[in-house]
């Protein structure tokens, strides 16, 4: 007796229609989650880019401060400029510090919404040819008219 032969499984008709419309509810959902990411990483980037700006010009600020306080008390080397300039440098160290801080989360935050937004177009892509071919494939079978070289044809052939 030949051994058996199995046979590769074919796929139904409801199983493949079944396994599209899960695709497509998953690549919409995907492009909504995308977009409300992307508008929430946005504000979150604005609001970095602010506090970075603002960091930057207060630490300009303090370093003329500093400037200043240093000709003061190179001037005058009284306890009182010398703390002056104390308090300064301190003052700087810190925005120093949490400009440092705060540039990097911008960085970071750039890179995550700049994927996020490379994601989103690919989505944006797929949802619109997903659109497109629905549309197309929704559309009537248009009936042709036999143009008028068939009709000689068939004409002379009669």
């Amino acid at each position: 007796m030949p051994a058996k032969k199995t046979s590769a499984s074919v796929v139904k008709s409801a199983s493949l229609e079944k396994t599209i419309e899960g695709a497509v509810n998953n690549l919409s959902s995907a492009y909504n989650a995308g977009g409300s990411a992307i508008s929430v990483r946005s504000k979150e980037y604005a609001k970095l880019a602010a506090a970075v700006k603002t960091l930057s010009k207060k630490r300009m600020t303090l370093l003329k401060r500093k400037k200043t306080a240093a000709n003061k008390a190179k001037k005058d080397p009284s306890a009182e400029s010398r703390q002056a300039l104390r308090v300064v440098m301190k003052e700087v160290a810190q925005v120093a510090k949490d400009l440092e801080k705060a540039r990097s989360q911008k960085s970071q935050s750039s890179a995550e919404l700049s994927a996020l937004k490379a994601s989103q177009r690919r989505a944006t892509a797929y949802m619109k040819a997903i659109e497109k071919f629905e549309k197309d494939a929704n559309k009537p079978k248009r009936k042709r008219r036999r143009t008028t070289a068939k009709r000689a044809v068939q004409s002379q052939e009669a």
